[in-house]
């Protein structure tokens, strides 16, 4: 059985081609800097590896580029597009519709259309994609694993606003959190790594997108996005945790509107309005040139992740190891070491000649001294969705 993954990030696309359940790669690829002229197409196989620099104005046109090269008569890996039996979707917002993996209806379709205001930078992307995929593989089952499942396991006291309670028991109103596919991977192979089924880990996925779980026993029990993928870390667009204020003065104040508002909050803050710079990459260069602004944007981004990280452990009543994931938690020594720094009252000891060493493994980054494992775990959350897709039809 083959098996396509489509992860929809809110400027990126990953993919990748199982067979399955071998779990075995045929090609992989990553489709970044969409909604940029300086648009990357990358596709890999056992005898290949492709990379095309392009303008990629929209999710819809870096799926166009994956299906023509998957179907490429001399490096493609597929003859026919019936040779994909089921195409996995990455949603991020299932709302209180969806806490379990899904086969894609119209009506499923409708519903994830429905939850776009509450994630506008990934639902849309996502339902994309479902759209195109179907046009393209038409005979192909078509399966969506949301994001927020993994966190149906948080207690009441810790997803529920203080707001008043019909808000909560009639339109659910609530934390969802989000980037749970990737969570879920990386905290069972904390897990495994660890050799202990009980255990208090916190989880951190940086990418465009940030967000942190608090996992007590392989559930989650707390994580730093809320009602829509906007609060907690400060991200590549979006703001993070505001004062609530800050909405009403921007409406009086500027006269914006709503949508205005949201559109800021979304697409023009984070650390792109810090440093008008949104990847990180960039911004780790022009800091090490002297740029204050670029400075200042990355000590605010560890020291939020600092914040959650002490409220964490309170929760948890102590901490058997953190775990870096994802596209900046991965790469970037720099962003590690600054979240690292002075947290010897928790236990937390970064090895800073094993922090510059770069793996595609899991490792420790650690003191031998350190009371707490430094993980660096990559994700793959597209294994995770082919798994959950077959499991699907497996009854």
């Amino acid at each position: 059985m083959q098996v396509l993954v489509l992860n929809s990030g809110s400027s990126s696309l990953k993919f990748q081609l199982f067979t399955m359940p071998e779990a075995r790669i045929l090609c992989s690829g990553l489709i970044e800097r969409i909604g940029l002229e300086d648009g990357k197409f990358k596709f890999n196989t056992d005898k290949d590896s492709i990379t095309v620099e392009t303008a990629i104005p929209d999710h819809k046109t870096g799926l166009e580029l994956l299906a023509k090269q998957l179907l490429n008569e001399k490096t493609g890996i597929i003859k026919s597009a019936d040779d994909i039996n089921i195409v996995g979707h990455r949603v991020v917002h299932g709302g209180s519709h969806f806490s379990d993996t899904t086969e894609i209806t119209e009506t499923v379709k409708e519903k994830i259309k429905a939850l776009s205001s509450l994630a506008p930078l990934h639902n849309p992307a996502n339902l994309e994609g479902i759209e195109v995929a179907e046009a393209i593989f038409p005979n192909a089952k078509q399966v969506a694993v949301f994001d927020t499942a993994f966190h149906q396991s948080i207690p009441e006291k810790a997803y529920r606003y203080a707001i008043p309670n019909k808000f909560s028991d009639e339109h659910n109103i609530r934390l969802y959190g989000f980037h749970g596919t990737s969570h879920k991977y990386v905290s069972e192979k904390a897990i495994d790594f660890l050799g202990k089924e009980q255990s208090k880990i916190i989880t951190i996925h940086l990418g465009n997108g940030c967000s942190m779980t608090a996992v007590k026993d392989g559930k989650s029990v707390d994580h730093s996005l809320g009602f829509s993928p906007v609060t907690g870390l400060i991200m590549g667009t979006r703001c993070g945790d505001i004062d609530p204020s800050i909405i009403f003065y921007l409406a009086e104040k500027y006269n914006y509107s709503l949508d205005e508002i949201n559109t800021l909050l979304q697409k023009k803050s984070g650390m792109l309005g810090l440093t008008g710079l949104s990847d990180l990459r960039d911004i780790q260069a022009e800091a090490e040139n002297g740029n204050k602004a670029c400075q200042l944007a990355l000590d605010m981004n560890a020291y939020r992740i600092k914040k959650y990280l002490g409220s964490y452990t309170a929760i948890l009543n102590g901490i058997d190891a953190i775990v870096f994931t994802a596209g900046i938690g991965e790469n970037s020594s720099v962003i590690r070491k600054m979240v690292c720094e002075d947290l010897d009252f928790l236990g937390i000891k970064l090895n800073q000649e094993e922090n510059e060493k770069r793996s595609s493994n899991i490792r420790t980054i650690n003191t031998v001294d350190s009371k707490v494992k430094i993980l660096v775990i990559p994700t793959n959350e597209e294994l995770e969705i082919a798994k959950q897709s077959v499991d699907l039809f497996k009854n």
